[in-house]
Protein backbone atom coordinates (compact mmCIF):
# COMPACT_ATOMS: atom_id res chain seq x y z
CA UNK A 1 0.00 0.00 0.00
CA UNK A 2 3.33 2.73 0.46
CA UNK A 3 4.60 1.56 -2.20
CA UNK A 4 1.31 2.20 -4.15
CA UNK A 5 1.19 5.56 -2.62
CA UNK A 6 4.13 6.63 -3.23
CA UNK A 7 3.95 6.22 -6.75
CA UNK A 8 0.92 7.87 -6.85
CA UNK A 9 2.59 10.94 -5.52
CA UNK A 10 5.51 10.66 -7.31
CA UNK A 11 2.93 10.81 -10.46
CA UNK A 12 1.52 13.70 -9.47
CA UNK A 13 4.38 15.80 -8.26
CA UNK A 14 6.79 15.21 -11.45
CA UNK A 15 5.05 17.80 -13.18
CA UNK A 16 4.72 20.10 -10.01
CA UNK A 17 8.63 19.72 -9.76
CA UNK A 18 9.23 21.95 -13.08
CA UNK A 19 5.98 24.28 -12.21
CA UNK A 20 8.13 25.28 -8.40
CA UNK A 21 11.24 26.30 -10.10
CA UNK A 22 9.79 28.50 -12.82
CA UNK A 23 7.29 30.00 -9.95
CA UNK A 24 10.13 30.35 -7.55
CA UNK A 25 11.75 32.12 -10.10
CA UNK A 26 8.73 34.68 -10.81
CA UNK A 27 9.12 35.50 -7.26
CA UNK A 28 13.14 36.00 -6.77
CA UNK A 29 12.16 37.97 -10.18
CA UNK A 30 9.85 40.16 -8.33
CA UNK A 31 11.99 40.67 -5.26
CA UNK A 32 15.12 41.40 -6.99
CA UNK A 33 13.34 44.49 -9.05
CA UNK A 34 12.51 45.75 -5.07
CA UNK A 35 15.58 45.31 -4.23
CA UNK A 36 16.72 47.10 -6.96
CA UNK A 37 14.02 49.94 -6.88
CA UNK A 38 15.54 50.58 -3.25
CA UNK A 39 19.12 50.74 -4.37
CA UNK A 40 18.62 53.80 -6.84
CA UNK A 41 15.45 55.50 -4.52
CA UNK A 42 15.39 54.73 -1.08
CA UNK A 43 17.89 56.79 1.15
CA UNK A 44 19.93 54.93 3.79
CA UNK A 45 18.73 51.28 1.57
CA UNK A 46 22.45 49.92 2.26
CA UNK A 47 23.02 49.52 5.54
CA UNK A 48 23.65 47.08 7.97
CA UNK A 49 20.83 48.59 10.48
CA UNK A 50 18.04 48.65 7.19
CA UNK A 51 19.12 44.58 6.78
CA UNK A 52 18.77 43.30 10.22
CA UNK A 53 15.13 45.45 10.62
CA UNK A 54 13.98 43.85 7.23
CA UNK A 55 15.06 40.61 8.52
CA UNK A 56 14.52 40.19 12.30
CA UNK A 57 10.77 42.07 10.90
CA UNK A 58 9.96 39.31 8.90
CA UNK A 59 10.87 36.39 11.33
CA UNK A 60 7.39 35.92 13.14
CA UNK A 61 5.78 36.31 9.42
CA UNK A 62 7.76 32.97 7.75
CA UNK A 63 7.51 31.21 10.88
CA UNK A 64 3.58 31.80 11.13
CA UNK A 65 3.58 31.05 7.11
CA UNK A 66 5.50 27.71 7.55
CA UNK A 67 2.96 26.25 9.28
CA UNK A 68 0.51 28.19 6.94
CA UNK A 69 1.89 26.76 4.14
CA UNK A 70 0.91 22.96 5.79
CA UNK A 71 -2.33 24.02 6.38
CA UNK A 72 -2.83 25.39 2.83
CA UNK A 73 -1.30 22.53 0.54
CA UNK A 74 -4.35 20.15 2.57
CA UNK A 75 -6.84 22.41 0.94
CA UNK A 76 -7.64 24.47 4.35
CA UNK A 77 -6.97 27.76 6.13
CA UNK A 78 -6.06 29.05 9.77
CA UNK A 79 -7.11 32.15 10.55
CA UNK A 80 -6.73 31.30 13.92
CA UNK A 81 -2.71 31.95 13.85
CA UNK A 82 -2.70 35.22 15.68
CA UNK A 83 -4.93 33.94 18.55
CA UNK A 84 -2.59 31.20 18.90
CA UNK A 85 0.70 33.68 19.03
CA UNK A 86 -1.42 35.73 21.99
CA UNK A 87 -2.49 32.60 23.76
CA UNK A 88 1.57 31.15 24.05
CA UNK A 89 3.04 35.33 24.58
CA UNK A 90 0.49 35.69 27.56
CA UNK A 91 0.93 32.38 29.28
CA UNK A 92 5.03 32.55 28.73
CA UNK A 93 5.81 35.37 31.18
CA UNK A 94 3.34 34.23 34.00
CA UNK A 95 6.14 30.90 34.06
CA UNK A 96 9.31 32.67 34.13
CA UNK A 97 7.82 35.67 36.45
CA UNK A 98 6.82 32.99 39.29
CA UNK A 99 8.94 30.09 38.75
CA UNK A 100 12.67 31.06 38.65
CA UNK A 101 16.38 29.95 37.58
CA UNK A 102 16.38 27.62 34.50
CA UNK A 103 13.07 25.36 35.45
CA UNK A 104 10.73 28.86 34.83
CA UNK A 105 12.80 29.39 31.53
CA UNK A 106 12.36 25.68 30.62
CA UNK A 107 8.32 25.99 31.25
CA UNK A 108 8.07 28.98 29.40
CA UNK A 109 9.16 27.96 26.45
CA UNK A 110 7.57 24.63 26.42
CA UNK A 111 3.89 25.27 28.08
CA UNK A 112 3.22 28.06 25.79
CA UNK A 113 3.95 26.11 22.72
CA UNK A 114 2.04 23.14 23.75
CA UNK A 115 -0.84 25.60 24.44
CA UNK A 116 -0.56 26.53 21.37
CA UNK A 117 -0.42 23.82 19.76
CA UNK A 118 -3.48 22.41 21.62
CA UNK A 119 -4.96 25.15 20.04
CA UNK A 120 -4.29 23.60 16.51
CA UNK A 121 -5.52 19.94 17.65
CA UNK A 122 -8.92 21.80 18.28
CA UNK A 123 -8.81 23.23 14.89
CA UNK A 124 -8.24 20.09 13.33
CA UNK A 125 -11.00 18.47 15.27
CA UNK A 126 -13.40 20.41 14.05
CA UNK A 127 -12.09 20.13 10.22
CA UNK A 128 -11.52 16.33 10.21
CA UNK A 129 -14.52 15.36 12.56
CA UNK A 130 -17.26 17.66 12.51
CA UNK A 131 -16.47 18.45 9.09
CA UNK A 132 -16.61 22.09 9.32
CA UNK A 133 -15.66 24.22 7.02
CA UNK A 134 -11.83 24.99 7.50
CA UNK A 135 -12.21 28.98 7.68
CA UNK A 136 -15.52 28.59 9.72
CA UNK A 137 -13.66 26.25 11.96
CA UNK A 138 -10.62 28.51 12.39
CA UNK A 139 -12.93 31.56 12.59
CA UNK A 140 -13.94 30.25 16.43
CA UNK A 141 -10.63 30.44 17.36
CA UNK A 142 -10.00 33.86 15.56
CA UNK A 143 -12.21 35.23 17.92
CA UNK A 144 -12.33 33.20 21.30
CA UNK A 145 -8.43 32.89 21.78
CA UNK A 146 -7.70 36.78 21.63
CA UNK A 147 -10.51 36.65 24.63
CA UNK A 148 -8.69 33.53 26.45
CA UNK A 149 -5.34 35.27 26.57
CA UNK A 150 -6.98 38.14 27.86
CA UNK A 151 -8.43 36.28 30.46
CA UNK A 152 -5.25 34.57 31.61
CA UNK A 153 -3.79 37.41 31.80
CA UNK A 154 -6.37 40.32 33.24
CA UNK A 155 -6.33 42.27 30.37
CA UNK A 156 -3.14 43.68 31.48
CA UNK A 157 0.79 44.43 30.05
CA UNK A 158 3.27 41.73 31.31
CA UNK A 159 6.18 43.96 31.14
CA UNK A 160 9.60 42.39 32.02
CA UNK A 161 13.27 41.99 31.35
CA UNK A 162 14.74 38.38 31.35
CA UNK A 163 18.05 37.96 29.09
CA UNK A 164 17.88 34.62 29.35
CA UNK A 165 14.44 34.03 27.83
CA UNK A 166 14.59 36.90 25.57
CA UNK A 167 18.23 35.38 24.00
CA UNK A 168 15.49 33.64 21.14
CA UNK A 169 15.08 36.92 20.05
CA UNK A 170 18.15 39.11 21.15
CA UNK A 171 20.73 36.74 21.03
CA UNK A 172 22.78 36.77 18.54
CA UNK A 173 25.47 33.90 17.07
CA UNK A 174 28.63 35.49 15.14
CA UNK A 175 26.96 38.87 15.02
CA UNK A 176 23.68 37.09 13.31
CA UNK A 177 20.68 37.28 15.45
CA UNK A 178 19.64 33.83 16.58
CA UNK A 179 15.78 34.40 15.05
CA UNK A 180 16.76 34.65 12.15
CA UNK A 181 19.22 31.72 12.26
CA UNK A 182 15.94 29.91 13.53
CA UNK A 183 14.12 31.09 11.08
CA UNK A 184 16.19 29.56 8.36
CA UNK A 185 16.90 26.59 9.97
CA UNK A 186 13.22 25.84 10.46
CA UNK A 187 12.61 26.66 6.49
CA UNK A 188 15.25 23.98 5.66
CA UNK A 189 13.92 21.41 7.97
CA UNK A 190 10.40 21.88 6.82
CA UNK A 191 11.24 22.61 2.73
CA UNK A 192 13.00 18.64 3.42
CA UNK A 193 9.79 17.70 5.33
CA UNK A 194 7.73 18.63 2.20
CA UNK A 195 10.42 17.12 -0.69
CA UNK A 196 11.45 14.17 1.08
CA UNK A 197 9.39 12.31 3.59
CA UNK A 198 6.75 10.47 3.04
CA UNK A 199 4.27 12.73 4.83
CA UNK A 200 5.17 15.43 2.67
CA UNK A 201 3.56 13.40 0.18
CA UNK A 202 0.72 12.45 1.83
CA UNK A 203 0.20 16.97 2.56
CA UNK A 204 0.78 16.95 -0.81
CA UNK A 205 -1.67 14.20 -2.16
CA UNK A 206 -4.46 15.33 0.49
CA UNK A 207 -4.63 18.47 -0.21
CA UNK A 208 -4.47 17.76 -4.57
CA UNK A 209 -7.80 15.10 -4.32
CA UNK A 210 -8.57 14.32 -0.80
CA UNK A 211 -11.33 11.21 -1.49
CA UNK A 212 -8.74 9.96 -4.05
CA UNK A 213 -6.07 9.98 -1.51
CA UNK A 214 -8.53 8.28 1.20
CA UNK A 215 -9.19 5.60 -0.89
CA UNK A 216 -5.80 4.60 -1.87
CA UNK A 217 -4.93 4.23 2.08
CA UNK A 218 -3.70 7.75 2.87
CA UNK A 219 -4.22 8.92 6.96
CA UNK A 220 -6.14 12.12 5.48
CA UNK A 221 -7.29 13.09 8.71
CA UNK A 222 -4.09 12.51 10.68
CA UNK A 223 -2.53 14.45 7.73
CA UNK A 224 -4.81 17.50 8.11
CA UNK A 225 -4.20 17.06 12.17
CA UNK A 226 -0.64 17.10 11.74
CA UNK A 227 -0.75 20.36 9.95
CA UNK A 228 -3.07 22.07 11.94
CA UNK A 229 -1.00 21.09 14.78
CA UNK A 230 2.10 22.04 13.64
CA UNK A 231 0.92 25.53 12.21
CA UNK A 232 -0.28 26.55 16.16
CA UNK A 233 2.85 25.49 17.72
CA UNK A 234 5.03 27.51 15.16
CA UNK A 235 2.48 30.65 15.95
CA UNK A 236 3.31 29.58 19.46
CA UNK A 237 7.15 29.74 18.29
CA UNK A 238 6.38 33.31 16.98
CA UNK A 239 4.42 34.63 19.89
CA UNK A 240 7.47 34.12 22.20
CA UNK A 241 9.96 35.77 19.77
CA UNK A 242 7.43 38.60 19.59
CA UNK A 243 7.21 39.56 23.35
CA UNK A 244 11.01 38.71 23.46
CA UNK A 245 11.65 41.63 21.29
CA UNK A 246 9.11 43.58 22.89
CA UNK A 247 10.11 42.69 26.24
CA UNK A 248 6.24 43.45 26.88
CA UNK A 249 3.04 40.83 26.75
CA UNK A 250 -0.16 42.60 25.49
CA UNK A 251 -2.35 40.06 24.12
CA UNK A 252 -4.37 42.66 22.70
CA UNK A 253 -1.92 43.61 20.13
CA UNK A 254 0.32 39.91 19.79
CA UNK A 255 0.43 38.69 16.28
CA UNK A 256 -2.86 41.12 15.52
CA UNK A 257 -3.18 40.66 11.29
CA UNK A 258 -0.46 38.28 11.08
CA UNK A 259 -2.89 36.27 9.46
CA UNK A 260 -3.14 38.36 6.40
CA UNK A 261 0.58 38.52 6.75
CA UNK A 262 0.54 34.78 6.67
CA UNK A 263 -1.23 34.04 3.85
CA UNK A 264 -0.26 37.03 1.72
CA UNK A 265 3.21 35.24 2.06
CA UNK A 266 2.06 31.71 1.38
CA UNK A 267 -0.01 33.04 -2.31
CA UNK A 268 3.15 35.40 -2.84
CA UNK A 269 5.15 32.31 -2.38
CA UNK A 270 3.31 30.52 -4.93
CA UNK A 271 1.76 28.02 -2.84
CA UNK A 272 -2.09 27.39 -4.27
CA UNK A 273 -4.40 28.10 -2.11
CA UNK A 274 -6.22 25.80 -2.89
CA UNK A 275 -4.30 22.86 -2.16
CA UNK A 276 -2.04 20.24 -3.27
CA UNK A 277 0.98 22.65 -2.88
CA UNK A 278 3.33 23.84 -0.75
CA UNK A 279 6.43 25.98 -1.17
CA UNK A 280 8.62 26.62 1.81
CA UNK A 281 10.87 28.47 0.21
CA UNK A 282 8.50 30.48 -1.63
CA UNK A 283 6.67 31.43 1.43
CA UNK A 284 10.18 32.52 2.65
CA UNK A 285 10.72 35.02 -0.62
CA UNK A 286 7.04 36.36 -0.22
CA UNK A 287 7.44 37.12 3.32
CA UNK A 288 10.46 39.34 2.01
CA UNK A 289 8.72 41.13 -0.89
CA UNK A 290 5.71 41.85 1.67
CA UNK A 291 7.99 43.09 4.08
CA UNK A 292 10.36 44.99 1.58
CA UNK A 293 7.04 46.47 0.51
CA UNK A 294 6.00 47.84 3.47
CA UNK A 295 9.32 49.08 4.33
CA UNK A 296 9.56 51.31 0.96
CA UNK A 297 5.97 52.59 1.77
CA UNK A 298 7.38 53.59 5.18
CA UNK A 299 10.12 55.47 3.97
CA UNK A 300 9.06 57.16 0.86
CA UNK A 301 6.03 58.62 3.99
CA UNK A 302 3.17 56.20 2.51
CA UNK A 303 0.99 55.59 5.63
CA UNK A 304 1.34 52.01 7.36
CA UNK A 305 -2.37 51.57 6.70
CA UNK A 306 -1.86 51.67 2.88
CA UNK A 307 0.13 48.81 3.29
CA UNK A 308 -3.00 46.59 4.37
CA UNK A 309 -4.84 47.60 1.04
CA UNK A 310 -1.86 46.55 -0.63
CA UNK A 311 -1.51 43.25 0.70
CA UNK A 312 -5.15 42.66 -0.13
CA UNK A 313 -4.45 43.40 -3.44
CA UNK A 314 -1.22 40.84 -3.33
CA UNK A 315 -3.84 38.42 -2.23
CA UNK A 316 -5.84 38.75 -5.52
CA UNK A 317 -3.11 39.15 -7.87
CA UNK A 318 -1.69 35.99 -6.33
CA UNK A 319 -4.57 34.24 -6.86
CA UNK A 320 -5.27 35.14 -10.28
CA UNK A 321 -1.96 33.86 -11.78
CA UNK A 322 -2.28 31.02 -9.49
CA UNK A 323 -5.48 30.37 -11.78
CA UNK A 324 -3.44 31.23 -14.82
CA UNK A 325 -0.74 29.17 -14.27
CA UNK A 326 -3.23 26.32 -13.22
Amino acid sequence: MIDDTQRAAQIVHAPARKKRGVAIQREIVVLVAMIVFNLLFTPHFVSLQTFNVNLTQVVTIVIVGIGMTLVVATGGIDLSVGASMAIAGAVAPMLFMNIAGPPGIALAFTLPIVAAALCGVFNGLLVTRLRVQPIVATLVLFIAGRGIAQVVTDGSLQAFSNPAFQWIALGKVAGVPFQILLMLALVAVFTWIVRKTLFGKYLLVTGGNEDAAYLSGIPTVRVKMIAYTVCAALAGLAGLISISVNSSSDANVIGLGVELDAIAAVAVGGTALTGGKAYITGTLIGALIIQLLRYTLLAHGIPDAAALVLKAAIIIVAVYVQRKRG
